[in-house]
């Protein structure tokens, strides 16, 4: 089915066409709509044009009322001010607009397929590493903007960017040597079990790697063997990587997220390309040799000494820096995978480095005018206390442990809320899972990418105020009342009755669905879709609260009430998908 026009935009267009030919030298203007709670919109444009025509706006705001066809979808209209256009639709408009968005399977959204590619990095953990509270917000925003460009037509190439590399590794391996019964066990049955068996080896490692100076020269020749390609280092790291794995996936699947191996692209994936990428940085004079190091300047980069700032792409030992794997990235990202779009959920602290790595990249020329290049930089997770998120003993907080507190307290919300609903212990664990990640998520998610946020599991799990589980309640409310309803009354919109002040208001916001979703694809930020969705779920709550829905006056409201109601739970649940985030049937 073709996308369905909003209220919003087909008034536009009639206004548009009503000011283009009431002033004809104007060309295309635009009215500048939108909504209001004057009316259901108002329209701006008629003061700023007249001003730059040398005209009365009042006079040419009359003009385009006298020009603009009633009826069908305008129900009134007053100027007021300076020539606004306080403009208010029909209910007819209202009704057979959401009925044409309720026939769709998308809701009316358009499904912009385009040329081009959109990859975006996320999700970037480190091998034999333990996932803490800090690789929470890349994995939960790059799988929401993910999956919204998805849906809106874009093709997208996930890439997760593990840290599979470095002199860690020469450490890790030659221990395994000397101690080859290290990993002897059979294959990690759980994320847990692999994750203890790493931790177990890096801290026996470390402590010899500290201790005894004659290992430390080994684990050192050994990093030199893993970056010549020697077949049984390479073996050995492979181990590494595989049983990291292991309980990386066992975190995500935590998340609700489905990782796929082939999206696992590691520093390591780029090893070949590293020489290649420097050669040319060189040959071509974007990079310059400086006291050894291979670096690429920047003018408006100092140090606090006021000396330039490079990004060293080469060390002056021959090894190469992230920004040689980064930029390797983006070769390969923007040759081979023919990316238009790259897209970086990283960290906000990491915002120069990617500044200079993008810039280096325009100067190659691997980065040209038909590609972006686009950091989405979110802020820190922090604790009550307003400071970085923290254990009792000052450590990091890993996040399988953060999680499972989650799913616990929401658990226990559910359980105590689960007794007229005679739930069994097993659907009781089922719906705390969904609620308890889907709270860590929307916090998450509810927050403008860039700023900080407390962390408050309290809050969090609250039926109460700005939370996944008012949303997910709110959906759960709706499907309790289809269900009552059953057969004896059917979800269908009828165009010719009048709506009440709250039904209009759900409605309207309901037709702002697609809006929202073109709105949130353009600029990365899954927080608008957050926030439609809450004033969706708040709108539903006045209306079921002021709008009786099975006890209505008559069968057709009863059935319109049902149709709002039912839309709504569909585009809760279609926008809470979007964001990783489960509807349980039952709350």
């Amino acid at each position: 089915m073709a996308s369905v026009p909003s209220l919003a935009s087909s008034l536009h267009q009639r206004i548009a066409d009503a000011l283009s030919a009431a002033l004809p030298e104007a060309g295309a203007a635009d009215p500048l709509l939108r909504r209001s709670d004057r009316a259901d919109f108002q329209a701006n444009g008629m003061l700023a044009l007249a001003k730059k025509l040398g005209g009365n706006p009042r006079e040419l705001a009359g003009k385009v009322v006298a020009g603009l066809p009633a009826g069908d979808l305008i129900q009134e209209i007053e100027v007021s001010g300076p020539g606004f256009l306080n403009i208010t639709v029909t209910d007819r408009a209202i009704t057979g607009t959401l009925a044409a968005r309720a026939a769709d399977d998308r809701l009316g959204v358009p499904f912009a397929e385009r040329p081009g590619t959109s990859v975006i990095d996320y999700a970037q953990p480190n091998v034999a590493k333990e996932m803490h509270v800090g690789h929470l917000r890349s994995a939960v925003i790059g799988d929401a903007v993910a999956k919204i460009l998805e849906f809106s037509g874009e093709k997208v190439v996930r890439r997760h960017h593990i840290g599979d590399w470095g002199t860690q590794f020469g450490m890790l391996i030659q221990y395994l040597i000397e101690h080859p019964h290290e990993l002897d066990h059979k294959d990690a049955a759980s994320g847990e079990e692999a994750m203890s068996n790493l931790n177990r080896l890096y801290k026996a490692s470390r402590a010899l790697f500290d201790s005894d100076e004659a290992f430390k020269e080994r684990a050192r020749r050994r990093v030199v063997d893993l970056q010549a390609g020697d077949a049984e280092t390479l073996a050995l790291w492979q181990r590494f990587v595989d049983e990291s794995k292991i309980y990386f996936y066992s975190v995500f699947g935590k998340l609700d997220m489905e990782i796929q191996d082939a999206d696992v692209v590691g520093e390591s994936g780029y090893n070949d390309m590293l020489a290649d990428t420097c050669r040319m940085l060189e040959e071509s004079g974007v990079a310059v040799r400086s006291n050894g190091a291979l670096c690429v300047f920047f003018d408006d980069v100092k140090g606090p000494d006021g000396n330039p700032t490079p990004l060293i792409v080469q060390k002056s030992d021959g090894g190469f820096g992230y920004a040689a794997t980064d930029l390797s990235a983006i070769r390969d990202r923007v040759g081979k995978l023919g990316a238009d779009s790259l897209l970086y959920v990283v960290d906000a602290r990491q915002g120069l480095h990617f500044k200079m790595v993008f810039e280096t990249a325009r100067r190659a020329g691997w980065l040209h005018d038909g590609v972006k290049a686009v950091q989405l930089p979110f802020g820190t997770v922090l604790g009550k206390d307003g400071k970085p998120f923290k254990t009792r003993e000052g450590e990091t907080v890993r996040l399988i442990d953060l999680l499972d507190e989650a799913i616990a307290r929401a658990t226990a919300v559910v359980r105590e809320k689960s007794e007229k609903l005679g739930l069994s212990e097993e659907e009781i664990a089922e719906r705390g899972t969904q609620v308890g990640i889907g709270a860590v998520k929307y916090a998450d998610l509810s927050t403008s990418l860039g700023r900080d946020y407390i962390f408050d599991l309290d809050r969090m799990v609250s039926l109460n105020g700005d939370t996944s589980v008012y949303l997910q309640y709110a959906y759960a409310r709706i499907r309790s009342i289809l269900r009552k309803a059953g057969e004896s009354a059917s979800a269908k919109a009828h165009p010719e009755l009048a709506l009440a002040p709250a039904e209009r208001a759900l409605a309207l916001h309901l037709d702002q669905f697609a809006e929202t979703l073109a709105e949130v694809a353009g600029s990365y930020e899954p927080h608008k879709l957050a926030a439609y969705l809450y004033q969706l779920a708040s709108a539903f709550t006045t209306f079921y609260d002021q709008c009786p829905v099975l006890k209505a006056e008559d069968a057709a409201t009863v059935e319109n009430r049902l149709f709002l109601s039912e839309l709504t739970g569909r585009t809760l649940r279609q926008g809470m998908s979007l964001l990783g985030i489960r509807t349980p049937e039952q709350l």
